[in-house]
């Protein structure tokens, strides 16, 4: 027996319940080039044709950094600068990664529709993943879900931490609604980091840390937790760096798999000018 066509769109290529009702309303599955029915039984050599309308984007283009370092038909991985938000809010209505990514969609002529998968704090560099459609979206936020999206951070904290490696296993719990810090808590969330000395110095240490879980803020509020808090963090370390104007903290290492094809991709972005001199700094540091 052959299989239907929602046995393909749905359990073979994983399409959100919601992507496919929308698609079915819109009349935009099609096989071999004709309106298609969800249970429609298809044969060998059959082709299959999913149209995505997108709703246009509303953020205003500006020409801003947008450093791509990967970009396939679903997706752009790109190297965020630090300094920047990544979507506009309240407090940062233009001058956002989401008007940088309008910008170079509207000059290389291109139009989809701007998703964040991710998102990385204002003054936290590195790799940042946007999706072109909903597919894409659905595909990679599930991937995530699914612990296959592997991501590492280098990191400068407070002090000499004395063990190598260890997993930082502890819940993170936010206090209050209208605060954006988080601590350690039994109440909160199961949340896992995972880390290994790179270099240590006089009286900092420099990590290469990998989220098992994603939690806001989560590198942050384990570093703290430790003893260690990132240099230069001014919500999680009471100590003022002059050595850096910013949380020491870049996203350069992405593992993940292709929405379609599911083939491997593994991206990374190199340290930053002002972490590269922070980092000839405290070896010159004696």
């Amino acid at each position: 027996m052959g299989y239907t066509l929602k046995d393909i769109l749905k359990d073979r290529l994983h399409f959100s319940s919601r992507l496919l009702a929308r698609l079915k309303r819109e009349k935009n599955i099609h096989v071999n080039e004709v309106h298609a029915k969800y249970h429609q039984i298809l044969n060998d050599g059959d082709q299959i044709k999913v149209l995505m309308s997108e709703t246009p984007n509303k953020f205003v283009a500006q020409d801003i950094l947008f450093f791509v370092v990967y970009e396939d038909c679903d997706i752009i991985v790109i190297n965020k600068q630090p300094g920047i938000v990544t979507h506009p809010t309240k407090s940062h209505l233009d001058f956002t990664i989401a008007n940088a990514a309008a910008y170079y969609m509207q000059a290389n002529n291109k139009k989809y529709r701007i998703r964040f998968i991710n998102r990385l704090d204002m003054n936290t560099s590195g790799l940042l993943i946007i999706a072109k459609n909903s597919y894409a979206q659905h595909i990679v936020s599930r991937q995530m879900k699914e612990g296959k999206v592997k991501k590492k951070y280098i990191v400068f904290v407070e002090g000499n931490v004395v063990k190598d490696g260890d997993t930082i296993n502890a819940p993170i719990y936010r206090e209050a609604e209208d605060s954006i810090k988080r601590i350690v808590d039994d109440r909160g969330i199961a949340s896992r980091t995972k880390y290994k000395v790179v270099e240590r110095y006089k009286n900092a240490t420099k990590l290469e840390v990998e989220l098992i879980t994603g939690r806001t803020h989560q590198i942050r509020v384990h570093m703290e937790y430790i003893g260690h808090p990132i240099l230069g963090d001014s919500l999680y370390n009471a100590h003022t760096d002059e050595r850096t104007e910013r949380q020491a903290l870049h996203a350069f290492s992405l593992k993940m798999y292709r929405p379609r094809g599911n083939t491997a991709i593994e991206v990374e972005a190199l340290l930053p000018k002002d972490l590269c001199m922070l980092q000839n700094r405290l070896r010159k540091e004696i």
